[in-house]
């Protein structure tokens, strides 16, 4: 039942209804097309088609058997657990040294770390080849792993800094007035209080290192060409309805990891 309003300003959700259902719509028109590759993905004909005539399981065995498509899986599970790894700690004490900076600049520094969220990933990615390329990275582990950590570092410091917002700082002097030094204060108060935040942006971290898609197609290939590329490589060569399967598959993961990232957000306020 709608609660009347609380005062003669106040719009009820029944006054409101228009809107949400507007906002449902919306929302509908942007996800449905992404779920539309679910029943592709069990289709048992030879191509794409939808909807499917027959179904089957036909695409999901096809991936577990072929070796291609699991080792490019197990590639993209490894990068992505190394740049969470590596960008979590860097993400966290960048975001802390920036929250307790007094300096003119550091405003400058954050805006240059939150970058590659502005900057279109197409010039990232030529840039990191050209560099990789007079490195001798391209199509190495240490390469893509650090090339996705350029991507994956500003979530870490945007949920990071999130939570800094909302951190008592009289709780870690505190600590301090009682003998504890500032590096054990940090780890014994403040980075426990912010294990929501962290948490989050390690996930968000992982998500975008195993979906990387555009960096991937430059630096990644040959026995470490990631999920991602090898997806890429099998749109552009010939329309494998295997790839339907593996999407829905990284559609429910996907889904399953934001839940877990909204989750400990919610849970860190």
């Amino acid at each position: 039942m709608a609660l009347p309003p609380a005062s003669e300003t106040q719009i009820s959700h029944l006054g409101r209804l228009w809107l949400y259902l507007l906002a449902a719509l919306v929302l509908i028109f942007l996800v449905a097309p992404v779920f539309v590759v679910v029943p592709m993905s069990f289709s048992d004909e030879r191509y794409l088609s939808f909807p499917p005539e027959s179904y089957g399981l036909r695409w999901y065995r096809n991936y577990f058997a072929s070796l291609e498509w699991t080792q490019a899986t197990v590639t993209s599970f490894k990068v992505a657990l190394l740049v969470t790894l590596l960008a979590t700690p860097l993400g966290v004490a960048a975001a802390y040294g920036l929250y307790r900076s007094t300096l003119k600049f550091s405003n400058t520094v954050s805006l240059l770390l939150i970058s590659p969220l502005i900057v279109p990933v197409i010039i990232i990615a030529i840039g990191v080849f050209y560099l990789y390329a007079r490195l001798n990275l391209v199509n190495t582990v240490p390469g893509i792993v650090l090339a996705h950590t350029i991507l994956a570092l500003p979530f870490v410091m945007v949920t990071t800094t999130s939570g800094l917002q909302q951190f008592d700082d009289q709780l870690e002097r505190a600590a301090q007035s009682l003998g504890a030094s500032r590096w054990m204060a940090v780890l014994t108060v403040t980075l426990p209080q912010l294990r929501g935040s962290i948490v989050s942006g390690a996930l968000f971290a992982f998500i975008t290192s195993f979906d990387e898609v555009v960096i991937s197609v430059f630096i990644a290939g040959g026995e470490n060409m990631t999920l991602p590329r090898r997806m890429f490589s099998g749109l552009r060569d010939q329309v494998d309805p295997t790839i339907a399967a593996i999407s829905s598959m990284l559609i429910g993961l996907s889904i399953l990891l934001l839940g877990l990232a909204v989750a400990f957000g919610r849970n860190s306020d």
